[in-house]
């Protein structure tokens, strides 16, 4: 009954994340923030405690420590006013204890009208980030995993004519507890001196090096599993290591249907969101997901997810 009441209190919680300013949403990084998969995206990214089909080492690079398989995913989201998200992930189990894990995370804004200073059309611009992840987990305990994510973060911008282009690395450190028991528990530490650098030498005359650092989340998750319910929740305090930035409260739901679908909702970094999976037998026994999320995003419309994972 306590752990039941543990994800209530996370769930009513949630509705915190829509009454406070997400003053962190602006800052550098923030396409690591929103969430990757479908299924993650439809129960509102409260995946710190979860391990998620594909993209195991995104919300905690614990979870790649307790992989049974391979696994390799991708994913594609729809979203409005010509911003593009794709990713893909590989995942493997790395005996007796171990896993690793390989990830790319890729997004933009194309068509972007180019002028200048007088007002007339150059051409379409776009811009893009991307990150790298390389990651490695351990199970130290039958009750401990750790795992680390390694990032080197890439960024185009363009400025006139050029283009200008700022490179830089990172780090997450998760831990999971009782990795085995239908009540789990986890620790995140996301985008530990993440950071951009930049020179602007190379477009400006007087141009100079600097230093754009991402924000820092500390999550605290967890879950549990009820007959056919799934249900998750994670809180993060959010800090750039000299103010705090905000709290993220998000919480999600998934029911199973007779083992092969499922139904899912959630809420969480500001959006609201429905979600499908399925789950059938590609080339082996219950190896493939593919899963669907419709997202509420205010105040720029909707958004359409689609995940496909296989275990193999």
């Amino acid at each position: 009954m306590k752990r039941i009441l543990l994800l209530i209190v996370l769930v009513c919680l949630g509705a915190g994340d829509f009454l406070q300013g997400a003053d962190y949403a602006g800052r550098p990084g923030s396409f690591l923030r929103v969430g990757v998969t479908a299924r993650s995206i439809a129960m509102g990214s409260a995946f710190t405690a979860v391990q998620d089909y594909g993209f195991v080492a995104y919300h905690n690079p614990a979870g790649i420590a307790l992989l049974e398989n391979r696994q390799f995913a991708f994913t594609y989201q729809g979203l409005s006013l010509d911003r593009k998200f794709n990713a893909s992930s590989l995942a493997m189990r790395l005996p007796p204890t171990g896993g690793v894990g390989l990830a790319w995370i890729g997004t933009g804004v194309t068509n972007i009208d180019g002028r200048t200073t007088s007002g007339e059309h150059t051409e379409s611009l776009e811009t893009g980030e991307d990150a790298f992840l390389f990651s490695f987990a351990q199970r130290i305990q039958s009750w401990l995993a750790v795992g680390i994510n390694v990032k080197i973060l890439l960024q185009s911008l363009p400025v006139n004519a050029d283009n200008l282009s700022g490179k830089g690395t990172g780090v997450d450190l998760g831990i999971i507890l009782y990795p085995d028991s239908p009540w789990k528990v986890a620790l995140m530490i996301q985008d530990l001196n993440s950071a951009y650098q930049w020179n602007t030498g190379q477009i400006f005359e007087q141009g100079r090096v600097y230093k754009e650092s991402f924000p820092t989340i500390y999550r605290l998750g967890t879950t549990y599993r009820l007959q056919d319910f799934f249900l998750s929740g994670d809180v993060g305090y959010i800090t750039d290591h000299q103010y705090t930035l905000g709290l993220s409260f998000r919480a999600g739901a998934e029911y199973r249907y007779r083992d092969h679908y499922f139904l899912r909702a959630g809420f969480g970094n500001n959006r609201v969101a429905l979600g499908l999976g399925l789950q059938y037998s590609l080339v082996q026994e219950q190896d493939s997901h593919l899963d669907y999320a419709f997202v509420m995003e205010l105040p720029t419309g909707f958004a359409h997810v689609l995940t496909y994972a296989i275990s193999f």
